[in-house]
């Protein structure tokens, strides 16, 4: 029996951020690289998985940070 890890098969890690907008909503993007926080720009992260930023997000407009699209 073979055992095969697909994380394993994939060269590029991703790094999922919440990153707020000018008008306040935000919105889940990834990067091949870790991102530094700018000023001006909210961000949270990073996140290992789109699903883990999409829960972030949800907490994040239920607390009042980001407004729903």
């Amino acid at each position: 029996m073979i055992d095969v890890n697909l994380k394993s098969m994939s060269n590029t890690e991703q790094f999922w951020y919440v990153i707020q907008q000018a008008d306040g909503t935000c919105q889940v993007k990834n990067f091949d690289s870790k991102q530094a926080k700018t000023p001006g720009q909210e961000q949270w992260g990073s996140y290992n998985s789109e699903q883990s930023a999409i829960a972030k997000k949800i907490g994040l407009i239920r607390a009042g940070k980001c407004q729903p699209q």
